[in-house]
């Protein structure tokens, strides 16, 4: 056959190049024919079959659990609520037309959002400061991923050098350009007609141009999966909803879908054990996934207490839902039968009781309110004398005045803005002409030629320059590096120590030991001699300063000293910033002087419209941690003050979060587990229990107290100065005798010889307190911090005192093991986790940590002598409970009020419970055994909730005497 075929083509004449050419020219054609089929004819039906060949699986959120109490009352929940979801799901001919349209969409959402008062829940990195520039809020690797996201790098190592060290103004000015989202086009600037059609501005003021990249921001992340919304705003009010609903239509891609938000029941008093969720940042998202957990770039998680613990119980499980999307990723349709249903994560049951909980919080801030108001008196000062019984410390009225303004319940910011009541301006005017005298002042000090030593300086202007060293220069602006500084320098010395210099010398001698950073005040590049770098420091600091608030506070403190604005004035402005409900009568009683400002703070501290925590003066904290005895479950554990997490979830109110951060009062510090103090004579029942196990103490021993231990050079007094008389281990324990326990501490070590050692005396307190497990933590599943069991000075560590460090947690451990004979359990907050039908998934018991090897005998004489503690008690005495306890009063600044403690139990006869609360710089002890006792009232329905909570300042049953 291929014989015939060549002989054909060699009649014809052709050449196989030919025959080539010929066979191409009909593939061509065939080819030519089939594009035209396809592209022309075909075209539009291939492309739509084309597009609806992709599918891709859209995740489809689990629900969180519900945290119970030990009955089954929620604590923490989901409550329905609504999201505005944007899609990018628009078709645009030109990148310009592109960022027109979606520039318009998110001005056009912030205006929706700002007329019903509703924020973004956009994570972003970059926010406006105080002084209304940009500034990152995070550092490190979150804010190193973060701009690895914004210049579209996969990974944090691929970021360009000028890429990682962009500060925020850069990246705002990258972002909005318009090779990225277009705010500006320098290039070809916008027509007034393009501004017009797409309801555009001319120019964005800073916030709207840091909202519309938040926005245009958390799109772009998603650019990738368009079928994906993005969540703009969390649970909006039904208003917003509305007209978001109304104008969907005009808003291409925007909607709202039907979400959940954490909801916290009695928030203030469970929010320190509770905690609260919030959006996974970079650094939490990769300790997970180091962990081996999966989680999604926008998950929530636990971000604080319990909701942090129990994360990958609570947590759901998501599920998914297959979607058809075109070429660019936008949704046309949903798959049918594609649907995956996603799972509620597991219940958690703590041991808590959540009325006691409660009940608990409002007593300590009612007591506390009480011990706070006993002790104002109306005066400017009060001068704490040396030798002076901490009892006898008071709170002067212009104090109270002080801390409205030192802990930011009034905000100093407002009285310059445009909208600030003629009361805000008149004293921002006052304000405005002191700042002047104060920074003439610092400038004369910082250029004379022979400043004054800060020794020599008023109390006032020591207190500037303190400020500008330590919290300005120092920990604020970094300026003044302490890494950088020798602290055996004689220079440094005469300045922190001898206070020997002026300001002036030690800054000069700073520059010109490269002690100061001056990249922040002097142009890079620049190079200054020590005497350049002063005079640009000098002028750095009364230019910044202006605009510093700490500062700002303190020449508001001698302004009011100096008479210059007046505590009634700012006590008005407690109604004109709406701290407080409006009562023109209060006001106007105020303004006309026919109600003094003294007797207005007493009133509202009283009443509790302005609260301890709000002030943050001594005493503002309190903590109580109530026990089962029997099991070592925790039935309260209360901090006061505690906070609002419903304002920390969801969508966090960053602003909410800042001045919980700079309280005073130092919310997010858990009094009950966190706070270590001396235990004070709680610490005596170690001491007795020690002398009659090591065979020191039996019924023949006795100590005759004279009011003072004298077989050490200067021994520690007995409370009782006028002493105790004879003192056996039941009346030592009952009368809380220092002499006796320090007689029991001598014995114990005391050697062979007959010689005292201190350490051998420290030995043997030390092996009970560890019996005790008062050298460890008490298990609670909480942060805790260790305590410190003292390792000198046995005489005052026998009566709780020397180094001696607990937490309230701690105690409540301690006493449970007293109250059980010697069982020491683990405390525990959890009961058990059920899967979302109630089954039982995990059943937590509390585990028993050691068995104290003690005599019987031992236990009945320690149970009798803190029964006569109770008996003796003005306070419990009079309890139809029959209680068994002991107070502690611990002496930690002899500038401040002693710390009040008290560990007890209940019944006597059958202990049920243990409890341990403490009031920090509360005075007396009385004052935390008054809390006790209606606690232990309550729980056992000796008094109803109205009989002990009553809204108001709880004066009676308040001392300052301690008989301990």
């Amino acid at each position: 056959m291929a014989k015939k075929i060549k002989k054909l083509l060699k009649k014809i004449g052709l050449k196989r190049t030919t025959v080539l050419i010929l066979v191409f020219c009909i593939l061509f054609g065939v080819l030519l024919q089939r594009l035209f089929s396809l592209q022309i004819i075909h075209g539009k039906e291939y492309a739509e079959n084309f597009n609806l060949s992709i599918t891709k699986e859209r995740t489809l959120k689990g629900t969180r659990g519900i945290i119970f109490d030990r009955n089954g009352k929620p604590l923490a929940y989901n409550q329905l609520s609504y999201s505005v979801i944007l899609e990018d799901n628009g078709t645009y001919e030109t990148t310009r037309e592109r960022n027109l349209t979606l520039n318009h969409i998110a001005y056009e959402v912030l205006n929706i959002l700002k007329k019903h008062n509703e924020a973004l829940s956009v994570d972003f990195h970059i926010v406006l400061d105080e002084e209304g520039n940009y500034a990152f809020d995070t550092t490190g690797f979150n804010l190193n991923r973060f701009k690895a996201d914004v210049y579209g790098q996969a990974n944090i190592e691929k970021l360009k050098k000028e890429e990682l060290n962009a500060t925020p103004d850069k990246m705002i000015a990258d972002m909005s350009n318009e090779k990225r989202f277009g705010l500006i086009n320098e290039e070809k600037p916008y027509t007034k007609e393009e501004l017009e059609k797409y309801g555009l501005p001319e120019t964005f003021t800073k916030e709207e141009t840091l909202d519309i990249l938040k926005i245009r921001y958390i799109l772009s992340t998603n650019s990738f999966k368009k079928y994906v919304p993005v969540t703009l705003a969390t649970n909006v009010s039904e208003e917003t909803v509305a007209e978001i609903m109304e104008r969907k239509d005009d808003l291409q891609g925007l909607d709202i879908e039907e979400d959940s938000i954490r909801v916290y029941d009695e928030a203030e008093a469970f929010a320190p054990i509770i905690g609260y969720t919030g959006k996974a940042d970079a650094d939490e998202l990769k300790e997970l996934k180091e962990q081996g957990h999966k989680y999604s770039a926008d998950a929530v998680i636990g971000k604080a207490g319990i909701e942090k613990i129990m994360e990958t119980q609570l947590r759901g499980t998501d599920g998914s839902d297959k979607v058809l999307v075109d070429t660019m990723g936008k949704a046309l349709e949903t798959v049918n039968n594609s649907r995956k249903n996603p799972k509620s994560g597991n219940n958690i049951y703590l041991t808590l009781d959540k009325d006691l909980q409660s009940i608990a919080y409002n007593v300590l801030e009612q007591k506390i309110a009480g011990i706070l108001v006993s002790n104002i008196i109306n005066a400017k000062e009060f001068r704490v004398e040396e030798g002076m019984d901490t009892a006898a410390i008071k709170t002067p009225i212009y104090d109270v005045y002080n801390a409205l303004i030192e802990n930011s319940v009034l905000d100093i910011s407002h009285f310059k803005e445009e909208d600030a009541t003629e009361l805000e301006k008149t004293v921002y005017g006052v304000f405005q002409q002191q700042q002047e005298k104060v920074f003439q002042q610092i400038q004369e000090e910082l250029t004379k030629e022979k400043p004054v030593a800060y020794k020599d300086l008023s109390k006032e202007m020591q207190e500037y320059q303190s400020y500008i060293v330590n919290e300005f220069l120092t920990r604020k602006k970094e300026i003044l590096s302490m890494d950088a500084i020798d602290a055996a320098d004689p220079t440094y010395i005469a300045w922190s120590k001898d206070e020997s210099i002026s300001l002036k010398e030690f800054l000069t001698y700073a520059a010109g030991k490269d002690w100061i950073d001056i990249s922040q005040f002097s142009a890079k590049g620049d190079y200054l001699d020590s005497s350049q770098v002063y005079t640009a420091l000098s002028d750095y600091l009364t230019n910044s300063l202006a605009d510093d608030t700490g500062f700002s506070k303190i020449i508001y403190k001698y302004m009011l000293q100096s008479d210059l604005i007046s505590g009634a004035q700012l006590c008005m402005l407690l109604y004109d910033q709406e701290i407080l409900e409006t009562d023109e009568t209060a006001y106007n009683a105020l303004k006309s002087g026919s109600m003094t400002a003294y007797n207005f703070m007493i009133e509202k501290i009283s009443n509790l419209e302005i609260t301890p925590a709000q002030l943050a003066l001594d005493p503002c904290s309190g903590s109580l941690v109530m026990t089962d005895v029997k099991t070592g479950e925790t039935l309260a554990c209360v901090t006061y003050p505690g906070y609002d997490n419903n304002r920390l979830a969801n969508n966090m109110d960053t602003e909410y979060f800042a001045k919980l951060s700079q309280d005073l009062s130092r919310p997010f510090y858990n009094k009950a587990t966190q706070q270590l103090t001396a235990p004070g004579s709680t610490f005596k029942i170690v001491t007795a229990v020690a002398g009659m196990e090591e065979g020191i103490v039996d019924s023949n021993y006795g100590v005759i107290c004279g009011g003072r231990f004298d077989k050490i050079p200067n021994g520690p007094y007995c409370w009782n100065r006028s002493g105790h008389g004879y003192m056996n281990v039941v009346s030592g324990i009952t009368n809380s005798c220092n002499v006796f326990m320090g007689q029991v501490a001598y014995d114990l070590g005391t050697d062979e010889n007959g010689s005292f050692s201190d350490s051998l005396g420290i030995d043997k307190l030390q092996k009970y307190a560890n019996m005790f497990l008062l050298n460890e933590k008490s298990g609670l599943e909480i942060t805790e911090v260790s305590p410190q069991v003292s390792e000198e000075d046995a005489i005052r560590t026998s009566f709780g005192q020397a180094k001696n460090n607990m937490t309230t947690s701690q105690l409540a451990r301690y006493v449970t093991t007293i109250a059980s004979r010697g069982t020491s359990y683990e405390l525990t907050l959890f009961d058990k986790a059920t899967d979302a039908d109630g089954n039982l998934v995990e059943d937590y018991q509390p585990a028993v940590k050691g068995e104290m090897d003690v005599a019987s005998s031992t236990w009945d004489a320690v149970h009798k002598g803190m029964r006569g503690v109770a008996k003796n008690s003005p306070i419990l005495s009079s309890m139809k409970l029959s209680v068994a306890g002991k107070t502690g009063t611990a002496q930690e600044d002899m500038s401040r009020p002693s710390h009040g403690l008290f560990i007890g139990f209940a019944p006597y006869d059958n202990p049920e419970v243990g409890v341990a609360v403490r009031i920090g710089n509360g005075y007396s002890s009385g004052n935390a055994a008054s809390v006790a006792k209606d606690i232990l009232n309550y729980k056992y329905n000796f008094a109803d909730e109205s009989d002990i909570v009553t809204g108001a300042a709880t004066a009676s049953d308040t001392t300052t005497t301690h008989n301990d």
